[in-house]
């Protein structure tokens, strides 16, 4: 009778299913649709997700779903939801030795130098700090732009055509084109459309031609700079620290490779979105080519700004010398 009684209840044990586990869900939040700009988020989610099929899921919301841009830092720290895009300048003063990287003409205009010379500046130890102290963020992906130039329905084709000219730029390379009469008016780029076509700004200054194509600004724009290529922002993917700690230790493994995989990837996008974009916007705008010797007098402001820059981090206790140093020395280490 016992035997029997075991014998049943072997049975019952082998027949009882075994939970499955929870999947790790991370809610990824940006601005703007599938683009040029999303391709490396796009591939380290494929990639990651690839790792561990069924256990971990990166849900991109596009168009700001689960809130606008300019909040990202506050609510990733709160694990509002766990990751998100950031560009340093949306956030005037949130990353202050980060906004290095938006110094004008800074970064060389080749991709793959800028995502390298990029990706060393996040891994620094000071950087790391100042995401992780101040907003609980772990430095999750890439998110490099190509160089700026101007869209909007001002003709610009030297540096005095810039004076009155209300013009979109961030922070730092604003400080360059203010010394020449420009005025900067800070507005989002899901915003351009709206605020070219109001008159709110006169022109735009977006990654060339990615940016200007995905909001579709041409529509509503009569000419187009090509040569400035300036400094524009410094964005990134980051992570609440968190829900990073929570992940399965595969996908964590995994991340540098996609992280590589990222670069490529959105390398290819940028070149592919100007194959696509140059044919329309000639129907559009007029394209006015930048003489060398207009944004030579850009670039020679643009050492004062850096070295204004430093001495303003360093009156505030922050490392602004040894980071403007350091991004300098890796700037050469890619280019020479």
């Amino acid at each position: 009778m016992r035997v029997a009684s075991l014998f049943i209840a072997l049975i019952f044990v082998v027949n009882v299913p075994v939970a499955a586990a929870e999947p790790t869900v991370w809610n990824f939040n940006i601005w703007g649709g599938k683009r040029a700009f999303t391709a490396g988020i796009e591939t380290i989610k494929k990639v990651l997700e690839a790792e561990a099929p069924g256990l971990f899921e990166l849900r991109i919301n596009y168009g700001d779903a689960l809130g606008p841009p300019k909040k990202n830092p506050e609510s990733v720290r709160a694990n509002a939801f766990e990751a998100a895009q950031f560009c340093v300048g949306y956030y005037p003063n949130k990353f202050p030795l980060l906004s290095v990287l938006e110094l004008p003409f800074l970064l060389p205009n080749n991709l793959r130098q800028r995502a390298n010379i990029e990706m060393e500046v996040l891994a620094h130890p000071l950087i790391v700090e100042e995401m992780s102290r101040r907003w609980n963020i772990k430095f999750f992906g890439p998110a490099f732009l190509p160089g700026y130039e101007f869209m909007g329905n001002k003709r610009i084709e030297t540096v005095q055509d810039l004076k009155g000219v209300k013009i979109r730029i961030s922070g730092l390379n604003a400080k360059a084109l203010e010394l020449f009469g420009a005025v900067p008016t800070m507005v989002t780029a899901p915003e351009g459309y709206t605020a070219l076509d109001r008159g709110t700004i006169d022109s735009f200054g977006q990654p060339w031609t990615y940016g200007h194509g995905a909001y579709k600004l041409y529509e509503v724009s009569k000419y187009a700079t090509e040569g400035f290529n300036m400094s524009g922002f410094m964005c990134f993917q980051g992570v609440n620290i968190e829900a990073w700690d929570a992940a399965p230790e595969n996908v964590k493994r995994a991340l540098p490779v996609a992280q590589t995989k990222a670069i490529e990837a959105m390398i290819r996008a940028y070149e592919e979105a100007d194959k696509y974009w140059i044919p329309i916007f000639h129907e559009h705008v007029e394209i006015v080519k930048i003489a060398p010797s207009e944004r030579a007098k850009l670039q020679e402001v643009s050492g004062k700004i850096w070295k204004q820059w430093a001495e303003d981090q360093t009156e505030k206790g922050r490392a602004g010398h040894e980071i403007l140093n350091f991004v300098k020395t890796t700037v050469y280490k890619y280019t020479n």
